[in-house]
């Protein structure tokens, strides 16, 4: 199958132009009480119900729904997104809408599952109001709850989709275009950012060098990085299991 062949699998054929929604400066919101950065949980399960009841900034006042999850938390390679949009808030998932359904046919495209290799969440955990960019208060009031999905699921892989789940996770502030499908390493992860798949479906060109051709090198790259640490991973459990009959 040709690189071109390769990219069509990425097409959603999104229906004519989605209109662009005005970006509204928000009220000047109060500030939220403060986080506890150390806060451990025991288990996701205890996690997700301490964010459900979350009420610790102004987007749980908008929210239908507290976004935490999808996938598998055994999964070598997590997802970080930005935020919910409408369709997450509606049904409470992650990468749901039009761009979570692209970004699981990429990971098809490279045989990943969407539901058992990988491990969704995002940023922020409320949908902010018109889909805007997450504020810092809120994202800050969220980390605390991302840090500790990325200690429970312990992936070896983390792909942050966009230049905001970049800044939020690193502190990087460059251009997405500026630093996708650079290798990196966070907190002893291997960490790679990458187009957010909503770019890619305002971007429809195949051609070389476009976001789609863009992706699809990156998805190849992390299929092989993924494969590479997962025979690793085999090699030292056949290891251990030797040491044991020995």
């Amino acid at each position: 199958m040709t690189d071109a062949e390769q990219i069509s699998l990425f097409d959603l054929d999104p229906s004519p132009k989605a209109k662009q929604t005005a970006k509204q400066s928000s009220k000047a919101a109060k500030p939220a009480p403060p986080v506890p950065v150390g806060v451990t949980y025991a288990d996701l399960d205890a996690l997700k119900a301490d964010a459900i009841a979350c009420q610790k900034c102004p987007l749980a006042a908008t929210r239908t729904n507290v976004v935490v999850e999808r996938g598998n938390r055994q999964a070598l390679i997590a997802i970080i997104g930005e935020g919910p949009g409408q369709n997450e808030d509606e049904t409470g998932l992650p990468f749901v809408g039009k761009a979570g359904q692209l970004l699981d046919k990429i990971l098809q495209s490279v045989d990943l599952d969407p539901e058992k290799d990988v491990y969704i969440c995002n940023v922020v955990k409320c949908r902010p109001p018109n889909n805007r960019v997450p504020e810092d208060i809120e994202m800050a009031a969220c980390k605390p709850y991302l840090l500790e999905q990325i200690r429970l699921i312990d992936p070896k892989i983390i792909l942050l989709t966009g230049a905001t789940a970049v800044k939020a996770v690193t502190g990087d502030k460059r251009g997405i275009t500026k630093i996708r499908g650079e290798w990196g390493e966070w907190e002893g992860r291997l960490i790679m950012p990458i187009l957010h798949p909503a770019y890619l479906l305002r971007n429809a060109s195949r051609e070389k060098g476009s976001p789609k051709w863009l992706m699809w090198q990156d998805i190849q790259t992390v299929k092989a990085k993924y494969l590479e640490i997962k025979s690793q991973l085999q090699g030292q459990d056949n290891i251990e299991e030797d040491e044991e009959e020995f």
